[in-house]
């Protein structure tokens, strides 16, 4: 059932301020910390900026693919609520959460049901489970359906190429939280008008259930 959102990939000033004082706000919000490839990456100075904007209710998620010791040590006075780590073993990640602190997200980047089950090799040093398509940063999709009979006991995150036109309440059955990107963005920007059309449809969703 979905109970919330995450809003990934912000790098600018006022989208954030647009985003966290939105009257249903997502209770996620993700910056791409050490992803280069990305065009939505923000390096340390700016992220610096950026998260000592006041989040209220939501969290700051630092997004991270196989986090060396430099990006870690550079971002660990920041106000990050969650790591959201891609591409670590399950050692690295405990030994991650241990020295810093955090709540991860474990990203599994799945294209096949064997990616699927990698999951539980992660369940000692998770609190929340997001299952992404392979693209990166490219928002590739993957066949929602390879999880849709999991059973786990954390909440479980969705990505992969999800746009605010599709029917979200068809997340509600295999997900917890949507996590969308590209899909609010025009040209490569994020854009206000498909931010609120998100939000509004996730309080809507949220509203029905309850």
């Amino acid at each position: 059932m979905i109970k919330g959102s995450k809003i990934c990939g912000i790098s600018e000033l006022n989208i954030l301020n647009f985003i966290i004082n939105h009257p249903y706000p997502p209770q996620f919000i993700g910056f791409i910390c050490n992803y280069k490839k990305s065009p939505r990456y923000v390096g340390v100075s700016k992220l610096k900026k950026l998260l000592a904007q006041d989040k209220k209710k939501t969290n700051y998620v630092a997004v991270l693919v196989k986090p060396d010791e430099n990006i870690l040590e550079d971002i660990k006075h920041l106000n990050f609520d969650y790591y959201q780590i891609y591409d670590c073993t399950p050692k690295e990640i405990k030994k991650i959460k241990k020295k810093y602190n955090k709540k991860i997200i474990t990203a599994l980047t799945i294209k096949d049901k064997s990616d699927v089950q990698k999951h539980t090799f992660f369940s000692e040093v998770t609190d929340i489970y997001l299952f992404d398509g392979k693209g990166y940063e490219n928002s590739m999709g993957f066949d929602h359906k390879l999880i849709n009979k999991l059973k786990i006991d954390k909440p479980i995150m969705i990505a992969g190429n999800i746009q605010i036109n599709d029917n979200l309440e068809n997340y509600n059955k295999i997900a917890d939280i949507i996590d969308i990107s590209g899909g609010l963005e025009t040209s490569g920007l994020k854009d206000k008008s498909k931010i609120d059309i998100f939000l509004n449809k996730i309080n809507k969703i949220k509203k029905y259930e309850a």
